[in-house]
């Protein structure tokens, strides 16, 4: 049952009481509450049973499953890589070639650029890493935290092979888009026309060297933290933050304690198809026994580790479920179907990628949804393309750029939720600071597929 205009309420009222309260997780379950209140209305059932039910159903899928295990598991390993001195001895390390605040701003999006497999683990590490080396430049945590956010998810989707680009690849199998065993290729066909990836990757370069002047809440942050030091404007709080005292302090940090980790977590997710669950449960063991057999701490000192940083991601994995929980009462209001049955009637050929890029925009920012959006809108939007006689893969690659730009602009999203806890800024600071930055590099694109749309046939 399609609900209308009416579906716009729930994430209408999650963006404004998140904007007025400054706080993400609750703001997320008053607007669940008010979309289930609205479909009990209608099909009169109580709104706590539809509620319970589909936080249940979320709960339940292998999709949420996966999420969870992974987002902990790299908080575990981060949370070991820490505890070791590697991560902080990297940062040393890297003070001592980085001079300038510049060249520390361009090795966090060149660190992001070298972590390409996961936007999870690039926010995640990249931010953790990066964080004490701005710092040390006096650089606010929503710059860094801009950086690592854009680079994260828009990079995925325009390197040949990352967790998005298998997933996806599966999508355009499933589509008809390609044939079987040949979405990966399909896909890197389809990279060129992903307008929004590169647009913000590349932009970034431009804020740091002044090219283009930093402006908005960047800008009071910058000001803000050169004259009174203060890096973040609002307490960075978190009920469950890393240990990160030394475990053995006996033994001197060393860089490799950090590198190593890393790479055999690289190495094993290519090693199992760019799984990005089986890769990290490798990693967390190797660098457990690793840990172990160097004598950096004991049994019980690793183990309490690992479940520390499991736990540390307990509040960022709350509101990636609670941002589940939205996306099924936007499902079940036709939120999509909604958006797009909107925009048909000003569909054409030269200009069905733009309006498609921008109603998807829409919808993605609104539910935080950059996979989901995939699953839905790629079988919609693929004989959509073909009536239109359009470039498939030209429109494919619009739905691919509004996903990412709402992965960046959504202010609950899953990356803008874990760039926000690995670099210790408050998330609605980060979100709102970084917003006018997406939406410059979503103009931009939203020319870029008019002129597609004619050019490409």
């Amino acid at each position: 049952m399609g609900y209308g205009a009416i579906a716009l309420i729930p994430p209408a009222v999650v963006i404004i009481l998140a904007i007025k309260q400054r706080t993400s997780f609750e703001p997320l379950l008053i607007g669940c509450l008010v979309g289930y209140a609205i479909i009990g209305y209608h099909e009169h059932t109580n709104v706590f049973t539809i509620f319970v039910n589909s936080f249940e159903g979320v709960m339940g899928k292998q999709d949420s499953v996966w999420v969870i295990l992974v987002c902990g598991l790299y908080g575990s390993l981060i949370g070991l890589m820490v505890r070791s001195g590697g991560t902080f001895k990297f940062g040393e390390w890297a003070l001592k070639r980085l001079k300038t605040e510049k060249s520390a701003l361009m090795g966090a999006w060149g660190l992001g650029l070298f972590i390409f497999l996961d936007d999870y683990l690039s926010a995640l590490t990249v931010g953790l890493s990066m964080r004490k080396i701005t710092d040390a430049f006096k650089v606010p945590r929503e710059k860094l935290a801009y950086i690592v956010n854009t680079t994260a998810p828009p990079w995925c989707v325009i390197v040949p092979i990352s967790t998005w680009t298998i997933f996806i690849s599966n999508i355009l199998e499933t589509s008809k888009v390609a044939q079987k065993g040949q979405g990966l290729s399909t896909y890197w066909k389809m990279i060129p026309y992903v307008a929004y990836g590169y647009i913000s990757v590349l932009i970034i370069p431009l804020f740091i060297y002044g090219i283009f002047p930093w402006f908005g809440r960047i800008k009071k942050a910058d000001i803000r933290a050169k004259e009174t030091g203060q890096l973040t404007a609002t307490e960075f709080s978190d009920t469950a933050s890393l240990d990160i005292s030394a475990m053995n302090p006996a033994k001197s940090p060393r860089v490799i304690y950090f590198l190593l980790p890393i790479i055999v977590l690289l190495a094993a997710t290519i090693y199992f198809d760019i799984d990005a669950l089986k890769g990290v449960m490798v990693a967390v063991v190797f660098t457990f026994v690793y840990y172990l057999i160097i004598k950096l701490g004991s049994f019980k000192q690793l183990s309490e580790t690992v479940f520390g940083g499991f736990n540390s991601m307990v509040f960022a994995l709350a509101i990636l479920m609670m941002s589940y929980v939205l996306k099924d009462v936007n499902d079940k209001m036709g939120l999509t179907q909604y958006i797009l049955h909107s925009a048909s009637p000003y569909l054409n050929k030269e200009f069905l990628p733009v309006i498609v890029f921008v109603s998807l925009s829409l919808i993605s920012v609104t539910t935080g949804s950059s996979w989901g959006l995939y699953a839905i809108a790629i079988p919609l939007v693929v004989p959509l393309a073909q009536h239109f006689n359009s470039n498939v893969l030209l429109n494919c690659g619009a739905v691919i750029s509004a996903g990412v730009f709402g992965a960046n602009a959504c202010l609950y999203s899953d990356a803008t939720v874990l760039t926000a806890q690995s670099t210790e800024c408050n998330n609605l600071d980060h979100g709102l600071s970084q917003l006018p930055y997406a939406f410059i590099a979503f103009i931009i694109s939203s020319m870029v597929y008019v002129i597609l749309g004619y050019i490409i046939h």
